[in-house]
């Protein structure tokens, strides 16, 4: 196999794990979980996004989260938050933000549904907003990359298309997401070696979903093909709630155990992430099951 020797993993569970848990959690253990994803060698995270907590209430405690990280003296990871227009980017940098995730769906009626705005309206408002900070890093999130949940077809090179547009406003990273787990390795595939020859490999992060028990084998997929930026969230949690079906992030303990068996290095020491999913646990109303090796760590743990 053509892999590469070392991959970058982005924890995204304080943000998209958390966004669709019903129950609040409370800030101080958001904070308690975050700090124990550094412990675990975690040196970019997700901690929350600046949206409405009208449409997304877990996440009326942005402002606090992300305060409480950025003023931490001795933080060893970046901050990166999510904002999914105009107003939630002004909040994010007023919190001293620097770092900003901002999500524009490939698809059309899925913009629409996330954001209520058409894609170019999104990416007119994106281009106002990097002009306006210079200062901040911007990142977008390409949503529905790999299928969209409304049926809309997804072409690769519309994907590119938009990549493209964004180097062009200085964006440098650009993450493809599969929203609803629609990818299949033959799919994944064809998207990421269109984009490989268009665009190449650089700053391009995957983003994938295991809603179909096909997670693994479609990172396998891009690793083959050069690409070395992943997003995982802890214990598998997280989905997009504007999307039919979107539940399961891949695990980022199950990843880095494929890793660890591969022999490909990475930036997380999987045996501390046992203390977050732990925490989690203790303290988020839900029931990690998207994570085999979590269930490993706790059927040991019960002998």
């Amino acid at each position: 196999m053509n892999l590469p020797k070392k991959v970058q993993i982005v924890e995204v569970g304080p943000r998209d794990g958390f966004q669709n848990i019903k129950t609040f959690i409370e800030t101080k253990h958001k904070l308690e979980i975050i700090d124990s994803l550094e412990k675990a060698g975690c040196d970019k995270i997700e901690i929350t996004s600046f949206v409405n907590p009208k449409w997304i209430p877990q996440m009326i405690d942005s402002k606090e989260v992300c305060e409480t990280c950025v003023k931490k003296k001795d933080r060893k990871y970046e901050i990166i938050v999510l904002c999914p227009n105009k107003k939630g980017i002004e909040n994010a940098v007023s919190s001293g933000a620097k770092v900003i995730s901002v999500v524009i769906s490939v698809s059309e009626a899925h913009n629409k549904a996330n954001v209520n705005r058409s894609v170019a309206e999104s990416f007119n408002e994106l281009e106002e907003m990097v002009y306006k900070y210079p200062y901040i890093k911007f990142r977008l999130d390409l949503a529905t990359v790999f299928g969209c949940p409304f049926g809309e077809e997804i072409k690769p090179e519309r994907v590119s298309e938009l990549i493209e547009r964004a180097k062009k406003l200085g964006i440098n990273e650009i993450m493809l997401a599969d929203t609803v787990g629609l990818g299949n390795p033959a799919l994944v595939e064809n998207i990421l070696k269109q984009v490989k020859k268009q665009v190449g490999t650089d700053g391009i992060i995957l983003h994938i979903h295991d809603t179909r028990g096909m997670g693994l084998a479609n990172m396998l997929i891009a690793l083959q093909l050069g690409f070395s930026i992943f997003e995982t969230s802890i214990g598998g949690l997280g989905g997009c709630p504007f999307a039919p079906g979107a539940a399961g992030n891949v695990a980022t303990e199950d990843f880095v155990n494929m890793l660890n068996g591969m022999g490909i290095a990475h930036n997380i020491h999987l045996e501390k992430l046992y203390n977050s999913l732990d925490l989690i646990n203790q303290y988020v109303d839900v029931k990690i099951n998207n994570s085999h090796m979590y269930s490993v760590y706790k059927s040991k743990c019960s002998l």
